[in-house]
């Protein structure tokens, strides 16, 4: 029922200033899209479980350190994207001297979904304990009609 379309992380930390600026030459160069190409799976993204409850579907998405306000679900057509972003203070100038190791992420991720069969009016969010977990409602399954005819 449910397809991924692969899912991509614009920014990811380096592990030291002069490959940061590379990697933002590169971004300014060819584009988020381009640099993305070339991110190692390992660092990117945030992880989902889907689970089948009978007359719908529970997605959770481990979200861990972000801002309510920093998710967003958008549903166009038959594909329904999370995305959200986390910044760091060692991306500011001004206090990244301060820092002797930087390892957690930061950046924009995003995954897709397949949700045809959804019935995308009644899907549902909650964000709690940095788990975002969505309720989406399967649409019901049309029984044909029977109709018994008499024998003349």
């Amino acid at each position: 029922m449910f397809g991924l379309v692969p899912y991509r992380k614009i920014s990811t930390p380096a592990s030291s200033s002069i490959f940061r600026e590379m990697e933002e030459l590169e971004r300014r160069f060819f584009g988020d899209s381009f640099s993305s190409l070339f991110k190692s799976e390992g660092m990117s993204g945030f992880r989902t479980d889907i689970s089948d409850k009978g007359d719908s579907y529970l997605l959770e998405a481990d979200l861990p350190g972000f801002d309510k306000d920093s998710i967003h679900i958008d549903l166009s057509d038959d594909t329904l994207t999370i995305s959200a972003e986390r910044h760091s203070e060692h991306e500011d100038e001004d206090k990244k001297a301060g820092y002797v190791c930087c390892e957690r992420s930061y950046g924009q991720y995003q995954r897709s979904f397949d949700v045809s069969g959804i019935d995308k009016d009644g899907i549902k969010a909650k964000y709690t304990d940095g788990v975002l977990s969505l309720t989406l409602p399967k649409v019901p399954e049309v029984q044909p009609a029977v109709k018994r005819l008499a024998i003349e």
